[in-house]
C-alpha cells in the first residue's frame, strides 16, 4: 500500500548556524587533534539566526551550477541494495564510478573528473559524521588550488592554469523521503563573498589541513532547500569554480550549505542518512 505519510513540503522559517567572531577581535582558528579521541578546539562561536528556506520543489525558475551555484538532478539511479554504504572501500569500487559518470554527464563540455573524497552523515553516528549543521564552504580558492596540487602534483600548474572546479554531489540514502536534517543551500546570485570568512584547520603542530569558509548573515541571501529528499534525486553543489575569479566573470563560485533542524520533523522520523561525494572538474 502507497504511504500515507504526510512529509514536509513548502517554505519553512528554520535556525541556521552563522559565523559569530571571537569576543576579543583575534583571527579565528580551528585546531583539531590527531587524536581521534580529542575534540577540536576553535575561538570562535555560532549566530543562530531565523531564516526563511524557499522550497525549491515550488521554484519555477531553474537553478544552474553556473547561476546559482547549485542543481538540482532528477531520474538518477536508486541506491543499489548491494552497495555498503558504511564501508569506504565499497563505496570507492561500487558507487564512484555512478557519480563520475552523473556529472561528466550533467556538467556540459569536455571534461576530466576526479573523485578525491567523500563523506557519510548520519544522526548515530560520532560528532564527526554527525550532519554538520554550522554554514560553511567547502573551500576558499587558496584551498580549492591546494587540493589540485595535493593530487596532481605533476599536473598542477598545467590544470591549474585551466578551468578547474569543486562539485559535490550529495544524496539522501534514507529509505523514506527525506525528513529529518535536510540540507540548506544558498544561491550564488544573491551571496556576497564579504560574508565569507577563511578559517584554517590546523593540527596541534601547526601543520595546516585545509582552509574553510565560515559564513556571516546577511539579510540578502537567499536559502533554499529540496523537501522530501528522494534516494534518485541528487544535489550538485559547486564549492569552487576558477572561471569565477576572471574579470568581468558572471559565472558563480560557490554555494555556503548546512543541515538544519525542520521544526515540523515529526518524532519518528527516520534519521538522515547521507553520502557527499566531492569531485574535481578541468575542463579544456
Amino acid at each position: 500500500m502507497p504511504s500515507t505519510i504526510q512529509f514536509p513540503r513548502g517554505d519553512v522559517e528554520a535556525q541556521l548556524s552563522f559565523y559569530n567572531p571571537p569576543a576579543d577581535g583575534s583571527e579565528p582558528y580551528f585546531t583539531l587533534s590527531r587524536d581521534s579521541g580529542n575534540k577540536p578546539k576553535f575561538n570562535f562561536s555560532d549566530k543562530i539566526i531565523d531564516v526563511n528556506i524557499h522550497d525549491v520543489r515550488d521554484c519555477e525558475k531553474p537553478f544552474t551550477l553556473d547561476h546559482d551555484a547549485f542543481e538540482i538532478i532528477t531520474g538518477a539511479p536508486p541506491a543499489p541494495k548491494t552497495i555498503d554504504f558504511m564501508d569506504d572501500e565499497a563505496i570507492r569500487r561500487d558507487y564512484y564510478p555512478e557519480v563520475q559518470q552523473l556529472v561528466s554527464d550533467k556538467i556540459p563540455g569536455d571534461n576530466q573528473v576526479f573523485i578525491y573524497d567523500h563523506t557519510v552523515r548520519h544522526e548515530m553516528g560520532d560528532g564527526q559524521h554527525r550532519p554538520l549543521a554550522r554554514v560553511h564552504i567547502d573551500h576558499t580558492a587558496d584551498n580549492a588550488a591546494r587540493r589540485v596540487r595535493q593530487y596532481f602534483p605533476q599536473e598542477a600548474e598545467r590544470l591549474l592554469k585551466g578551468r578547474y572546479r569543486i562539485v559535490n554531489v550529495w544524496r539522501s540514502l534514507n529509505t523514506q523521503p527525506l525528513e529529518s536534517y535536510p540540507l540548506a543551500f544558498a544561491s550564488a546570485a544573491a551571496f556576497d563573498d564579504a560574508d565569507i570568512i577563511p578559517v584554517k584547520h590546523r593540527y596541534e603542530d601547526g601543520s595546516l589541513v585545509r582552509e574553510v569558509g565560515l559564513i556571516k548573515y546577511s539579510p540578502k541571501q537567499a536559502w533554499y532547500y529540496l523537501s522530501g529528499m528522494r534516494d534518485t534525486e541528487r544535489i550538485l553543489l559547486k564549492c569552487f569554480d576558477s572561471d569565477s575569479l576572471k574579470e568581468g566573470s558572471e559565472v558563480a563560485c560557490k554555494t555556503p550549505h548546512s543541515a538544519f533542524g525542520d521544526p515540523r520533523t515529526r518524532d519518528d522520523a527516520e534519521g538522515r542518512f547521507s553520502i557527499e561525494v566531492r569531485c574535481m572538474v578541468f575542463s579544456t
